[in-house]
């Protein structure tokens, strides 16, 4: 006698069905995100180069962050020392102009405004922090706020608070340079010419008027002593510009590491779409295949035939 058993053959096929589904979630997962996997599990051996592309990746995120506020610090850098050699040409320019007219009584007065500038721009602040107070970031680096003050110690370094280090950056894992300027490296030459044009008019008094022999002959030689600080002044505003252009170079070079670091882990977790969409389309066949296969099956029932 043959006995009619369908357990069998019902387990087989649920359980096709079951992995048919389940491989139509994962391609239908993968098309909706366009990712091989939701977590690292899914990703198997590539797990572990994928955690270490990611590593870099957050490495040279922090480069690029860096670099993009060292650039405004160092535009920042250019905009003040640019107004302090503008201050010193400015000073210049009142001595040669009252020379030339041979009167002085407006001379004290623009060389004080000039001082002035010059005072602002080295105690000028980039995100809250003086910018060339070397590692002292809260103290203003100059402490002389009108040009009669420059007499009152016995030098213009007196008047310099920052200290010694000078402020340095990293651009990459193996670079950092030297990307600051201190207070008393740029102004002590403007601040000594300005020193001696005080300290002359508090031993001899105030330019009014006509000017004598003597004065005229003591703001001849400080058109030299001015002309010597503002070229110093743009050296310095050079050699930072050479440090803008050395940060550029290195952004470009840490943004190209970024597209490749992009493309690497892309390699691993975008998945191919139209690969995807073909095993959706499969899976979906397989599913609809299965479940007809399921409905036969349950239709040759034992119980269908004992009715």
């Amino acid at each position: 006698m043959n006995r009619v058993a369908t357990g069998n053959s019902y387990s087989s096929v649920l359980n096709d069905l079951m992995r048919a589904q389940v491989r139509q979630q994962d391609a239908s997962a993968q098309v909706s995100s366009g990712k091989v996997a939701g977590d690292l599990k899914g990703f198997a051996r590539q797990a572990e180069t994928l955690l270490a592309t990611r590593s870099i990746q957050t490495k040279v995120e922090g480069f690029l962050s860096q670099g993009l506020t060292l650039t405004s610090k160092l535009q920042s850098q250019e905009q003040a020392m640019t107004q302090a050699t503008d201050a010193s040409r400015g000073a210049r320019q009142a001595v040669a102009e009252a020379l030339a007219t041979g009167r002085g009584e407006a001379l004290m007065s623009e060389l004080s405004s000039w001082f002035s500038s010059a005072s602002d721009s080295l105690n000028a602040r980039f995100g809250g922090r003086y910018l060339f107070a070397g590692g002292q970031v809260d103290t203003p680096p100059v402490s002389a706020g009108a040009l009669a003050d420059l007499t009152t110690q016995p030098t213009v370094a007196s008047f310099f608070q920052n200290d010694n280090l000078v402020p340095a950056s990293q651009l990459d894992e193996s670079t950092t340079i030297q990307s600051g300027f201190l207070a008393d490296q740029l102004g002590t030459g403007l601040f000594d010419a300005f020193r001696q044009v005080q300290d002359f008019v508090d031993v001899n008094g105030d330019f009014t008027g006509q000017l004598t022999t003597a004065q005229s002959s003591f703001l001849e030689g400080m058109l030299d002593d001015f002309d010597a600080a503002a070229n110093d002044l743009t050296d310095a505003t050079a050699r930072n510009g050479l440090i803008q252009n050395r940060v550029d170079k290195t952004m470009d070079a840490q943004e190209a590491r970024r597209a490749m670091l992009e493309g690497m882990v892309g390699g691993i977790t975008d998945v191919d779409m139209a690969e995807a969409i073909s095993r959706l389309q499969q899976a979906q066949t397989t599913v609809e295949a299965s479940a007809q296969v399921f409905r036969s099956l349950s239709d040759s029932s034992l119980l269908n035939l004992l009715r």
